[in-house]
């Protein structure tokens, strides 16, 4: 049997994936994505740490979902494997979820393998699409989730790519209609917002010192703009706050604020 073609992966330029990959401390990198990623930590020295709370908030909000009954999960630009991946979580506390991950960069798609790793009473799939394709992911997505029942919607480190606040609204919108009242909606997202822990302004430097490189187009927008993003659903508690304040361990003194904000609604169907 013929061995499928390897996918083409542009090593000239950073690659958003890539250099997260690298803050991780993972292994798929190439030395353009370091520079970029070194260049960003001299500006934001945390953004290491961010990575790392955004991971975090990616287990406790599947967790959380799992234990409202969810047991099928919609991953758009899923990233590179990792661990404690979204189905990782899910299937760890209920294994008969469902998850399929959707993404466009070659290198995500030349490890999707890790990404199908399911559990014998579950499901996993990937789609290689982009998430703007609204029509063929959810077509593809039908193939392994039963659009009837409750899903759970994870848009991760993906809405901060679509520059216009209009275009990333409307993917939403697109994406939320096809969920019945009693899915989930989880974001997080670049955020540029200024606190007592957080510095904006270093922030938006950091996002242009990724794109003069030649990087993927990134977006901050202020906790606000990402709230106005979870559209035909409610926010639970604590709302839109940094991933590393989205209901922590209580037992464990709180982690400072990271410039990754994040949230979880419950879709209404008034969208």
């Amino acid at each position: 049997m013929a061995k499928e073609p390897r996918p083409e992966i542009d090593t000239s330029a950073p690659q958003s994936a890539r250099i997260w990959d690298y803050w991780l401390g993972g292994r798929e990198n190439y030395p353009v994505d370091r520079e970029a990623g070194d260049a960003v930590l001299r500006v934001l020295p945390g953004i290491a740490d961010s990575a790392q709370q955004d991971r975090a908030f990616l287990g406790r909000a599947v967790r959380f979902l799992v234990t409202t009954g969810i047991r099928q999960f919609l991953d758009l630009g899923s990233g590179l494997p990792t661990v404690d991946n979204t189905h990782d979580v899910a299937q760890r506390i209920a294994p008969s979820s469902r998850i399929v991950y959707v993404d466009n960069d070659p290198l995500v798609l030349s490890h999707a393998r890790a990404l199908l790793h399911s559990t014998p009473q579950g499901a996993c799939d990937y789609i290689e699409a982009d998430i703007r394709d609204t029509d063929d992911v959810l077509a593809g997505a039908a193939r392994t989730l039963d659009f009837e029942r409750p899903v759970g919607l994870m848009l991760l480190g993906v809405l901060n790519h679509i520059l216009d606040d209009t275009e990333a609204e409307e993917l939403v919108r697109r994406l939320v209609r096809r969920l019945v009242p009693g899915s989930y909606l989880v974001i997080s997202h670049t955020c540029d917002a200024t606190t007592e822990e957080l510095d904006g302004a270093a922030m938006r430097r950091a996002v242009r010192e990724v794109m003069d490189r030649g990087g993927t187009p990134i977006r901050a927008r202020s906790p606000e703009q990402i709230e106005k993003l979870f559209l035909g659903a409610r926010l639970v508690e604590p709302g839109v706050v940094s991933c590393s304040r989205w209901r922590p361990d209580p037992n464990r003194p709180p982690d400072a604020e990271v410039p990754h904000f994040s949230g979880v609604g419950i879709v209404t169907g008034d969208s």
